[in-house]
């Protein structure tokens, strides 16, 4: 084959093969060459002259048939950047963990201030009480909110620093409003504010941990956060017993968790938003679809997530398991208060010893009992859970006089035993539900079970004040106290009749779970 080239050869030529150039080089005896010449010559035809500069044409819309532009690939300091943000924003979700446990703190106080300042009676004392967790049965709508809207463009630290100032309003107006009788709807609408506000800072902390899981050992980070939590309590038990002995002033409390509050607003204000989803999220929902799409459609996964069997059935297990247990906590408080005379301090230290129970039994989940079926170990929780039932009716019968234990060594032991089983209880739940949650739909989850939980809450609390009304349990009067005892012991056995809506023989370790 003859190569014809238009430049002409260099000194070099004579001593070594030929070799086509880099400009146009004509080929003989080749049709593919020959197209490759036209080719090029018609696209050499259609160039604009030399000189004159063209705009490129516009890029196309995005639409749903297209997928989405790839972003370029990040450098080093732009990745270590991102990932101290990502250790701050874990940071703000830790402390909201934290302020959450410690709110037992200005909760004992307020529990004293209802009883010794307005006088409320034990079964009072539980409506308000149960009536004031009623805006955290509203979690759903806020889970929908933090997955779908955007604020700016992050969807998860802005609803955190809503809740922080919403229980900051409504603490710093209950440190300085007087303590009358008449006063009380604006104090019964600061707590409705308040546990509002904590809802929905629940709410995006269990939707961060549940994102931050999917990077981690099934069950860490949900140990982690129930150590966080529990830690928490703990101090916030510890130290509110002893302040309140001190000071015997409910509002010196309620203007220190206001501070802390404070300093969680700004630490959530001043921290930038990035989480492993934020970003895509923010491309699919803002690009390609309306706001009112958006909340449509995380309803509708919300839906459908709840609606697989592997769902379902354990939300109602665990929800049903604590609606049926009549919570006798109002009447207890007022009979170690009132009839027992104990001090504050030390129902705050038997707070602490069951946070430290919370604490163990975490810490023995994450090395050993997550290794359990998940059915064999909820049937052994809640058994461990009736019985730490009686612990109180051994209290009421005073059974530990007889056998020389003080009321007080007895309550420091035994009292928040059955409280810290049923708050562990719901942490193997949550390993389940993170490792069934659809991507996209963490929060919405997470807030209908936490939300499911409180209004089993509800319901039990109001079933505890009726059957105390209906077998004569009031202020003056606990010789009937130890058959609610009884009842509410028996009644905790009840959830193991249909604990086949369990799954038999899943364990922590297991990342999918097979329908039934």
């Amino acid at each position: 084959m003859l190569c014809v080239s238009p430049t002409t050869p260099g000194p070099c030529a004579a001593r070594r093969p030929h070799r086509p150039s880099c400009t146009a080089t004509t080929c003989i005896g080749s049709p593919r060459r020959r197209w490759r010449l036209a080719r090029f010559q018609d696209s050499a035809a259609a160039a604009p002259p030399a000189g004159r500069l063209t705009r490129p044409p516009p890029p196309p819309p995005p639409s749903s048939s297209q997928p989405l532009p790839v972003p370029a690939p990040r450098t080093t300091a732009e990745r270590l950047g991102s990932l101290r943000e990502m250790r701050r924003v874990w940071w703000v979700c830790g402390l909201g963990y934290w302020v959450q446990g410690f709110r037992c703190f200005p909760w004992l106080a307020l529990n004293f201030h209802l009883t010794r300042g307005l006088g409320l009676t034990p079964a009072a004392l539980q409506l308000v009480q149960n009536a004031g967790n009623l805006p955290l049965v509203a979690k759903p709508l806020f889970g929908v909110l933090s997955d779908a809207v955007y604020v700016g463009r992050a969807h998860r630290l802005p609803y955190i620093s809503i809740g922080a100032l919403l229980q900051l309003m409504a603490w710093g107006t209950l440190a300085v409003i007087p303590v009358t009788g008449d006063t009380f709807p604006t104090q019964m609408a600061c707590i409705l504010i308040g546990n509002l506000g904590a809802s929905v800072t629940e709410v995006v902390s269990d939707a961060v941990v549940t994102e931050f899981s999917r990077t981690q050992k099934a069950g860490v980070l949900q140990s982690y956060a129930f150590i966080i939590l529990a830690a928490g309590s703990l101090l916030g038990n510890l130290s509110g017993g002893y302040v309140l002995l001190r000071t015997q002033e409910p509002k010196t409390m309620f203007s220190a968790f206001s501070i802390l509050l404070g300093l969680q607003l700004a630490l959530s204000l001043s921290t930038k938003e990035t989480l492993p989803s934020s970003h895509r999220n923010w491309n699919i929902c803002h690009v390609r679809t309306s706001l009112s799409d958006n909340l449509r459609k995380q309803f509708s996964n919300l839906r459908t997530a709840i609606s697989e069997e592997q769902i379902f059935y354990p939300l109602m297990w665990i929800m049903t398991s604590f609606a049926v247990v009549p919570i006798l906590s109002g009447t207890m408080f007022c009979f170690q208060t009132q009839y027992l005379k104990l001090d504050p301090s030390v129902i705050g230290l038997s707070k602490v010893v069951g946070q430290v129970m919370v604490l163990s039994l975490t810490v023995l989940y994450n090395k050993y009992l997550k290794k359990i079926p998940l059915r064999r170990l909820v049937a052994g929780v809640q058994t461990m859970y009736a019985l730490a039932v009686l612990s109180d009716l051994v209290l009421v019968k005073q059974v530990n006089l007889m056998l020389g234990i003080p009321n007080e060594i007895h309550v420091l032991c035994f009292s928040a035993l059955a409280e810290a089983i049923a708050q562990f209880k719901v942490l193997p739940f949550s390993v389940l539900l993170s490792s069934q949650c659809p991507p996209g739909c963490e929060g919405s989850l997470f807030a209908f079970f936490t939300s499911g939980l409180v209004f089993s809450a509800i319901v039990s609390g109001v079933f505890g004040v009726g059957l105390s009304s209906l077998i004569g349990v009031s202020g003056g009067d606990y010789t009937s106290f130890p058959l609610c005892i009884l009842l509410q012991s028996l009644a905790a056995l009840v959830p193991l009749g249909w604990i086949s809506f369990l799954p038999e023989k899943w364990t922590a370790d297991d990342k999918i779970l097979k329908p039934r």
